[in-house]
């Protein structure tokens, strides 16, 4: 089992920044792929951004350009930075991380952005 503890998220406004952070712990040694996806009101959970034990990312088109994923290996921890934020952009963030061919959740953090 991968317990998985999401810390950052808030209120903020139009055009500001925030960075999520997720922490990794338990059976957290072979962890592939670790990332962020997030749900708005009525609407199916979405791609942000992942990143792999080896550095590869993906990014949703929505957050290209806005946002990087980051990661540290030895600590088991990921990093989402996001700039610009968009009202759009409110939702709850759910921490992902793939061992073996499972995939670990996290209980999610709230991302609110004012107009």
């Amino acid at each position: 089992q991968v317990q998985l503890v999401e810390s950052g998220g808030g209120l903020v406004q139009a055009g500001g920044s925030l960075r999520l952070s997720c922490a990794a712990s338990g059976s957290s040694s072979s962890i592939n792929r670790m990332g962020w996806f997030r749900q708005a009101p009525g609407k199916q959970r979405e791609l942000v951004a992942t990143i792999t034990s080896g550095g590869s990312t993906n990014y949703a088109d929505s957050m290209k350009g806005r946002s990087t994923i980051s990661r540290d290996n030895a600590k088991n921890t990921v990093l989402l930075q996001m700039n610009s934020l968009k009202p759009e952009d409110t939702a709850v963030y759910y921490c992902l991380a793939s061992r073996y061919g499972l995939d670990y959740w996290g209980k999610g953090t709230l991302v609110t952005v004012s107009s």
